[in-house]
């Protein structure tokens, strides 16, 4: 069962929650994947979501690639969610490790999941800690570029819809290094935005 460890209030009462847990477990309005941009969900998270939800989840894929080809960094794609507990996946391509620009890329990922959804028109979302299984990213490194993202996203977005933002990691030691992230962000002057 997912667990919340830590929680924050954002900018306009959003809720920010570090949980550890299984992201295909949670019942919040979407999900996101961390895809590659062809959506070939085959492994990590992306195949996790897509065995648990079922196979409508690469058949809508497949159709999103062929009529938009494929998904950039900072427009992910979405898709409905097969048998899981929510309504949408969004499908949000992070970088590799090594590919150059990564921080930038990382940061227009959840960007872009974030103004998706709003454009969706839903309440609550749950990201894994994208980049950091397969592609490589440093999970130190990724903790402070996504939550840096999500906490700028709402200061500049005081109208979003969205009330809760859960950040779903499969492990404690991951968690934990997203609230050591925090913690520190905290406590670095010009953060009362």
């Amino acid at each position: 069962m997912n667990q919340v460890i830590h929680e924050y209030t954002l900018p306009g009462g959003v809720s920010l929650q570090l949980v550890q847990g299984d992201l295909t477990e949670e019942s919040v309005d979407a999900i996101v994947n961390a895809a590659n941009s062809h959506l070939a969900h085959g492994g990590g998270v992306a195949g996790a979501i897509s065995r648990s939800g079922g196979v409508q989840i690469q058949a809508e894929s497949n159709a999103w690639v062929r009529q938009h080809g494929p998904v950039p960094h900072d427009k992910p794609a979405y898709t409905g969610a097969g048998k899981l507990p929510c309504r949408y996946v969004i499908h949000a391509v992070g970088p590799v490790w090594g590919s150059g620009d990564e921080d930038e890329k990382l940061a227009a990922a959840v960007r872009g999941s974030l103004a998706l959804a709003d454009k969706l028109s839903i309440e609550s979302i749950a990201l894994p800690a994208i980049s950091t299984g397969i592609f490589g990213f440093p999970v130190d490194r990724a903790a402070r570029v996504i939550l840096v993202t999500i906490r700028e996203y709402f200061a500049d977005n005081p109208g979003s819809g969205l009330q809760r933002v859960r950040l779903t990691l499969y492990d404690r030691a991951t968690v934990e290094t997203f609230f050591n992230a925090w913690q520190i962000l905290e406590r670095e002057p010009g953060q009362d935005r």
